[in-house]
């Protein structure tokens, strides 16, 4: 391809001047613009202030978490089918939130000297394993079936998570139950 000369320019035209409307900056210039600290404000004050600021975000957002509002809780337990499942395994009584109790009287047991009771602390705590399980595969099941009918169509993992719930102590769960015993959600 042949290129084309530059056309002269008309004594009519008006020539813009180019550029933009103030000197290049020098070097040293925008160095000196560059330059900030590389820790914000040292002084105690500001520290003290800004490890405040986060306390009270922190407390604001564990807060929020422990009540079950959305905006502070983590992806795990976001979404409607999980909040129902929280409010569905929160109204019923689970096998495995007596885990951890059993599990203590049954280490207690384990530790005396009576072979007979230790044999039988074992499979007591074998079969108590066994009886959470079911109860968490029931659990399941029934959540399941209550999210299929609601909702059409069950997200991954909420199963899974209603069981886990299932097998914790009432009170420690986070978020905090937000239903009562028999309260189940419609």
């Amino acid at each position: 391809m042949a290129k084309t000369p530059p056309q002269p320019l008309d004594d009519d035209v008006e020539v813009r001047a180019s550029g933009k409307g103030r000197p290049t900056p020098s070097r040293r210039e925008r160095e000196l613009a560059n330059r900030k600290p590389l820790i914000g404000d040292k002084s105690k004050e500001a520290k003290r202030a800004a490890r405040q600021a986060l306390a009270s975000e922190r407390e604001k957002a564990r807060i929020g978490m422990l009540n079950g509002d959305e905006k502070y809780l983590t992806p795990r337990d976001r979404g409607p089918q999980r909040r129902y499942a929280r409010d569905y395994v929160d109204a019923r009584f689970s096998v495995g939130e007596l885990l951890i109790p059993v599990m203590i009287v049954i280490l207690f047991l384990s530790t005396l000297p009576n072979a007979e009771v230790r044999f039988l602390s074992y499979v007591a705590l074998w079969t108590f394993f066994l009886i959470a399980i079911v109860d968490a595969f029931f659990v399941g099941w029934a959540l399941k079936r209550r999210l299929t009918a609601k909702f059409g169509r069950v997200e991954k993992g909420v199963r899974l998570y209603g069981a886990m719930r299932a097998m914790q102590f009432r009170r420690m769960r986070v978020p905090k139950p937000q239903v009562k015993r028999n309260q189940f959600p419609d």
